[in-house]
C-alpha cells in the first residue's frame, strides 16, 4: 500500500453547500478502516468547521485557516502555525469600512473586491503578510503560510511522507498542496486553472469525485500506470540520440545484476542518489559495507557492532532519514537469517507509514541464496525493492520472480537468459548482445511488450566527486602529471594533482612560468589529463590575455582551480 494519507479540501470538494452526503461519509469511513489515514485542509475557521460538520472526529488531523492552525480531533490539540496580524492592520482595515471581516486565531478574511484595501494596509504598514484568494474569499496570512505548508507540518508530525499523500481539491488556493502531494486530483466541478495543473480529474463531482477517488485507492492503490505523475519519474540513463530514459518510482522490484567491472556500482549509486534526491526514503542493505560513505544517509551498524531491527525502525521513523545498515559484522552464513528477521518488520512499517519507499539490497545472492527460502521473507505483493547481484542464477527464485525490471551490465545476454531460466520466463524475443562497454547497460520492462533497450549510464555526482577529490588531492600517475621543466629542461617538478600544480605554480620563476603559460601548457594538460572542459576552458582565456603579469595569471588560474575542486559542493 503506497498512497497510505487522503488530503481533501472541504468547500467545494468533499462537501457541496456546506454539507457532506451519507455516500461521501460512508465512503470516509471505509478508507480509514483500511489502515489508512484522513487529514482535511480547509480555510474555514476550526469552530465553523466543526460546527458545520460534526463528524470532523473521522479525521486523523484537520488542517484550518488555511494551513496556518492544526487540530488532532482524538486529543483535541491545537498548534498555530503562524501569529495573528498587529491590531492596527485590522483597525486599519475596519477603518476603511472592509466588510465582512473575520479574524481567526492566525487568518484575517474578507472578500472580494475588499482586497484592494487589504493590499493598500499591508503597504502602508510595511507588514509581511501574503493575500491568498479562493473563489472570492481574501485570505491574510503570515507571508509562507498555506495549505502546503500545513500539511507539510502535519505529516511531519505525524511521522508521515508527502510521498504517501493524495491531495484532492477544486479552487486556486488548493493549489499549493495538490502541487506539493504524490498524487494531485481535481474534482470535475473545480477551476480549469486547477483541472489542468492536477494529475487526473474525478468524473463526479464534489463529494461524488471523492468518492470516486477513494473507489480506487481501496481497489488498485492507484498503480495504474496513466495515474503515476511523470514529475517523479526517476532517470535510468540516456539512449543513444541523447534522450533521458526513466523509470517509474512506484510499485516495481528492480534486478541489478552483471559481472564485476562492469559499472553496476556506479548505475546502483546513481538510482540510489536520485531517489533519495526525489525525496524517496531508502533502506541499504548492505553487506559488504560499501555504502558507509553514501552521501544523505546514516549507518547503523559496523564490522564490530551487529545493527538490530529496533534501532532500524527508530532511525527510520524519521521521514527524512535514509539508512544503511551495515552487515560487515554479521556472519555470511548468518546474513540470510538477519534478514529474514530485519524485513518484516520494515515491511509491517510501510503498513502503517508507507516508508522506506525502496529497500535496496546489495550482494542479494548472499541475501537469498537458491536454496533459502526466500518466499518465507518476501511476500509476493511486495514493491519498493532493488536488488542487486553478481549471479542472478544464484537467487531464490521466489525473490527473482518478483521482479519485473531486469537491469543488466557487462554481460546482458547471459545475465538476462539465466534470469530468465530460473523464473521459467520467456526470454526476450531480440537477439541480446553478448558483452557491453563499461557505462553502458540494458534494461527490460518484463510486464510489458517493450523489448530490451540499451543506454548509456549517468555517473552518479557521488562518483564524480570522487574523481574530483582524486584530481585535487588523490596521485594522477606519472603518465598524467604535469612537469615544471621550462625552456631548456633546466626543471623536472612534477604535480601529481591539482593542489600541488598550485604550490609549484606559486614557487617556479616567472620565465619557466611563461614559457609554458604561452605555449598553452596549462590548458592543453586539464584537458587532456583532467578532462575537464570547462576549467580547460577558463585557464585558456588566461592564456591568451595580452600582456598579464606572472603574478595576475598565477592568482586567477589558481582561482579558476580552487573555484571548482577545493570549494564546499
Amino acid at each position: 500500500m503506497h498512497y497510505l494519507i487522503l488530503a481533501t479540501d472541504y468547500d467545494g470538494t468533499l462537501a457541496t453547500n456546506g454539507k457532506v452526503s451519507a455516500a461521501t461519509l460512508e465512503a470516509l469511513k471505509q478508507f480509514q478502516k483500511s489502515g489508512r489515514k484522513l487529514i482535511l485542509v480547509t480555510g474555514r475557521q476550526l469552530e465553523d468547521i466543526c460546527q458545520v460538520f460534526p463528524e470532523v472526529s473521522l479525521f486523523d488531523c484537520v488542517i484550518v485557516e488555511n494551513g496556518a492552525v492544526l487540530y488532532y480531533p482524538k486529543t483535541r490539540e491545537e498548534v498555530l502555525l503562524g501569529s495573528l496580524p498587529p491590531d492596527t492592520f485590522i483597525e486599519a482595515l475596519r477603518s476603511h469600512n472592509v466588510d465582512p471581516l473575520s479574524v481567526g486565531k492566525v487568518i484575517v478574511a474578507t472578500w472580494e473586491p475588499n482586497e484592494l484595501h487589504v493590499l493598500e494596509v499591508i503597504r502602508e504598514l510595511g507588514l509581511d503578510l501574503q493575500v491568498i484568494f479562493n473563489k472570492g474569499a481574501v485570505m491574510i496570512l503570515p507571508a509562507g503560510v498555506n495549505k502546503a505548508s500545513g500539511l507539510t507540518e502535519a505529516l511531519g508530525r505525524m511521522d508521515l511522507s508527502l510521498h504517501n499523500t493524495v491531495a484532492i481539491g477544486d479552487a486556486e488556493n488548493d493549489l499549493a498542496f495538490l502541487k506539493f502531494s504524490e498524487l494531485s486530483v481535481a474534482v470535475d466541478n473545480a477551476l480549469p486553472s486547477v483541472k489542468s495543473e492536477a494529475d487526473w480529474v474525478t468524473a463526479g463531482s464534489r463529494g461524488e469525485g471523492v468518492v470516486e477517488l477513494i473507489d480506487r485507492l481501496l481497489a488498485s492503490d492507484l498503480v495504474e500506470s496513466l495515474l503515476l505523475p511523470k514529475r517523479h519519474h526517476i532517470v535510468l540513463g540516456e539512449l543513444p540520440g541523447g534522450q533521458e530514459t526513466y523509470i517509474q518510482p512506484l510499485n516495481h522490484n528492480i534486478m541489478l545484476a552483471g559481472t564485476s567491472g562492469g559499472g553496476k556500482s556506479t548505475l546502483a549509486t546513481g538510482l540510489v542518489e536520485r531517489f533519495l534526491d526525489q525525496g524517496y526514503q531508502v533502506c541499504i542493505i548492505d553487506p559488504e559495507g560499501d555504502y558507509q560513505n553514501f552521501e544523505g544517509t546514516m549507518v547503523v551498524g559496523n564490522a564490530q557492532q551487529i545493527p538490530n531491527s529496533p534501532e532500524v525502525l527508530a532511525a527510520l521513523s524519521n521521514p527524512a532519514q535514509n539508512i544503511v545498515v551495515n552487515l560487515a559484522g554479521v556472519k555470511l552464513d548468518d546474513r540470510p537469517a538477519f534478514l529474514a528477521q530485519l524485513l518484516p518488520s520494515l515491511l509491517k512499517m510501510r503498513v502503517r507509514t508507507g516508508r522506506p519507499h525502496w529497500i535496496v539490497i546489495d550482494e542479494v545472492h548472499h541475501m537469498f541464496h537458491a536454496d533459502w527460502n526466500a518466499a518465507v521473507t518476501l511476500p509476493q505483493s511486495v514493491n519498493g525493492i532493488l536488488m542487486i547481484t553478481v549471479h542472478p542464477e544464484h537467487v531464490a527464485a521466489s525473490a527473482l520472480s518478483l521482479v519485473d525490471t531486469i537491469i543488466s551490465v557487462k554481460s546482458p545476454q547471459k545475465t538476462i537468459t539465466d534470469f530468465c531460466t530460473t523464473i521459467e520466463h520467456a526470454p526476450p524475443i531480440d537477439a541480446l548482445p553478448e558483452n557491453l562497454a563499461t557505462g553502458e547497460a540494458i534494461a527490460w520492462f518484463l510486464e510489458g511488450e517493450e523489448q530490451p533497450f540499451q543506454f548509456q549510464v549517468i555517473p552518479p555526482r557521488q562518483e564524480r566527486q570522487r574523481h574530483m577529490r582524486n584530481y585535487a588531492e588523490g596521485n594522477l600517475g606519472d603518465d598524467r602529471c604535469f612537469y615544471f621543466r621550462g625552456e631548456d629542461n633546466k626543471l623536472n617538478l612534477k604535480a601529481h594533482n591539482l593542489m600541488m600544480f598550485i604550490q609549484l605554480a606559486a614557487g617556479v620563476d616567472d620565465q619557466t612560468w611563461f614559457y609554458h603559460l604561452h605555449q598553452q601548457d596549462y590548458s592543453t594538460w586539464l584537458r587532456n589529463c583532467i578532462k575537464d572542459q570547462t576549467l580547460t576552458a577558463e585557464v585558456n582565456q588566461v592564456e591568451q590575455t595580452a600582456d598579464i603579469s606572472a603574478e595576475e595569471s598565477r592568482d586567477q588560474i589558481k582561482l579558476a582551480i580552487e573555484k571548482r575542486y577545493t570549494l564546499p559542493a
